[in-house]
């Protein structure tokens, strides 16, 4: 495993994490959930990805029961809750959101279930259009001061709400926001590559990316369409494969068609391939990698041996391929 730090802070992450969106408490049961975890953390994984959202809190609700009968040292891994959208099925106005009540509570909520003293990264699910960017950050600046927060950060938020936010903890010499989790995979460039780059040095931001499959586009079993045992064949994820598919002028299935041919010319699995694609970027601090099999897991945490087998000129072809 390699060890990028977290932006200009002094964290290591694992540059391959796992996360638990859409499997835990949801997919797969706890045994394989277990092996999954026990998978990554034998693989050098230590940060673990999750959200109050995910599964209505049962994904951390699995993730804490399992990393604690691993007997995972607390110090030798990190985890993440994400705060916005809240764990309730039907949540009330003070269930979700970033005000400092539902910050602080559902903080306190992920610690329990969990089964940690403190989180080490707390991420900002997605802004919050109703609550003043001012009041978040010192509801951040509160929970990491009171010791239940190591690291705060931002997920899918503009270049100038991130600049805003850093702006404010500056000025109170407030705790200011170290990482963003945005999605990033051939197919979806614009916000790592462009929107942040002055972000990188000016306010040495780390990057925690989701999605480098695009949700399993990139793996190539939705080429001749989708079926229905796989994620984007979920009844209740009808609305992700439409966000995944895309519209016809934006020849996702066709891009990922011909990113799967470029892989197999080049022996290589065309998952792999793209996670390999991402830890290229310096600005990646980890990729999370979400997977319902171990065995997938396993082939997914091979891409870092895929970097430097791919020579420069293979590489632009393969952005070629994707653009």
């Amino acid at each position: 495993m390699q060890y990028r730090r977290l932006g200009s802070s002094g964290l290591q992450l694992s540059a391959l994490s796992f996360g638990a969106w859409v499997t835990f408490g949801a997919q797969i049961g706890r045994s394989t959930a277990r092996e999954l975890i026990a998978t990554a953390w034998d693989h050098g994984v230590n940060f673990f990805d999750n959200a109050e959202g995910y599964a209505d809190g049962a994904a951390e609700q699995v993730m804490g029961d399992v990393i604690a009968d691993l007997r995972l040292p607390r110090d030798g891994f990190c985890v993440s809750s994400k705060v916005m959208f809240g764990a309730a099925k039907d949540p009330r106005p003070t269930q979700k959101g970033l005000s400092r009540k539902h910050v602080t509570d559902a903080c306190h909520a992920a610690l329990a279930r969990l089964r940690v003293d403190y989180l080490d990264l707390y991420f900002c699910h997605r802004p919050d259009p109703d609550t003043p960017i001012a009041e978040t950050v010192w509801a951040m600046d509160a929970l990491i001061r009171q010791g239940k927060v190591l690291y705060w950060g931002t997920s899918e938020w503009s270049a100038p709400q991130i600049r805003e936010a850093h702006k404010i903890a500056r000025n109170h010499h407030l705790h200011a926001p170290t990482m963003e989790q945005p999605q990033y995979n051939l197919l979806h460039r614009e916000r790592v590559e462009l929107e942040y780059a002055p972000l990188y040095a000016e306010l040495g931001l780390g990057t925690t990316v989701w999605s480098p499959l695009a949700s399993g586009l990139l793996t190539g079993k939705y080429n001749e369409g989708v079926p229905e045992d796989t994620r984007l064949g979920r009844e209740n994820l009808t609305w992700l494969q439409r966000t995944v598919l895309g519209s016809s002028e934006q020849r996702r299935v066709e891009r990922a068609r011909q990113f799967s041919a470029l892989a197999g010319e080049l022996g290589a699995a065309p998952a792999v391939l793209a996670i390999a694609w991402c830890l290229r970027n310096p600005h990646v601090s980890s990729v999370i990698l979400g997977a319902s099999r171990p065995e997938q897991l396993r082939q997914n945490l091979q891409a870092l041996e895929w970097i430097e087998r791919i020579g420069h000129a293979d590489w632009r072809r393969i952005e070629a391929a994707t653009a």
